[in-house]
């Protein structure tokens, strides 16, 4: 059984399964794990990893329309070296700052492979759900797709240089804020972890609908045009994840108030369509491709 079977099978088990992070009363709550074999590749540096753990859970936060509040982290390793541990804490705490939430500590333990799992919390009276999408909305993303595609280029090329490049790149700002100026107006959202297009068929799921969208205005990172090849830029940025920006469904009247509010670019990509047009781009059937944690 695969991550999304498993996921599947628990959320058939569980009562607040299903979207970015669980809400009961109003508190928001998610976790995630991450390793080193899988998620940190060869050069990011400990202050990076705190920093991008952290965000993932910060950003299913943001996923659900809610304001940020503390996260905490169970850091694993062979070692307690003083200084990766110092940077991971202090990556951690920083990318709380960066959303106006608080790192509160965590739990240690020694393990044959580095490996951090966290939790974040956060509070909102009106979580937006993933089911919500209905025909006609539009659907936009905000931010750029691919950073992350293109941090993978530069850790493999290994220089220092490069390696800067990368590390930066991987630190991604949460868009607590933005999922805030959202939350007033969308029907459906969710993070793009797995990526658009994995992201795009998870909302239509949840909502019984289909999504019509086109290649020209999807947002691609500067970075990921400079490192990749023209016909891989487009797959890259639509299936290869990890980027945490906010997919978005909304209608069309609310457009010029999200835009106006929001504090980060938010692109139109296209619309929701009846559920058995299915997801297309470009008029063509796309496929439901992403990140797959783990292995």
């Amino acid at each position: 059984m695969d991550e999304r079977a498993a996921l599947a099978l628990l959320a058939r088990e569980l009562e607040f399964a299903g979207d970015d992070a669980a809400i009961i009363d109003g508190l928001v709550i998610t976790t995630d794990m991450l390793h080193d074999r899988t998620d940190f590749p060869d050069g990011t540096t400990r202050y990076t990893a705190g920093w991008r753990a952290v965000g993932a859970s910060l950003s299913d936060v943001a996923a659900m329309g809610a304001e940020a509040t503390a996260a905490v982290a169970a850091y694993a390793a062979p070692e307690f070296d003083p200084e990766e541990l110092l940077g991971f804490v202090r990556g951690a705490r920083d990318v709380c700052e960066r959303v106006d939430a608080n790192y509160v500590g965590g739990d240690l333990d020694g393990h044959d492979e580095f490996t951090v799992t966290t939790t974040a919390i956060g509070h909102t009276d009106d979580p937006v759900p993933r089911s919500g999408a209905r025909a006609g909305d539009l659907v936009c993303v905000t931010g750029t797709l691919g950073r992350s595609a293109a941090a993978l280029e530069f850790f493999e090329r290994g220089d220092d240089a490069a390696l800067d490049r990368a590390n930066e790149l991987f630190r991604f700002e949460p868009r607590v804020a933005a999922g805030r100026a959202l939350a007033p107006h969308a029907t459906a959202m969710m993070d793009s972890s797995d990526g658009l297009a994995r992201s795009l068929h998870q909302l239509a799921d949840a909502s019984d609908c289909g999504f019509a969208i086109e290649s020209d205005p999807v947002p691609i990172a500067d970075d990921l045009r400079a490192v990749a090849g023209d016909e891989d830029v487009l797959d890259l940025a639509t299936t290869f994840g990890e980027d945490f920006e906010l997919v978005v469904t909304l209608p069309e009247s609310t457009l010029k108030a999200v835009q106006a509010a929001i504090d980060v670019d938010l692109t139109v990509l296209g619309h929701a369509t009846a559920a058995d047009h299915g997801i297309t781009l470009d008029g063509e059937p796309l496929a439901d491709q992403g990140f797959t944690h783990g292995g």
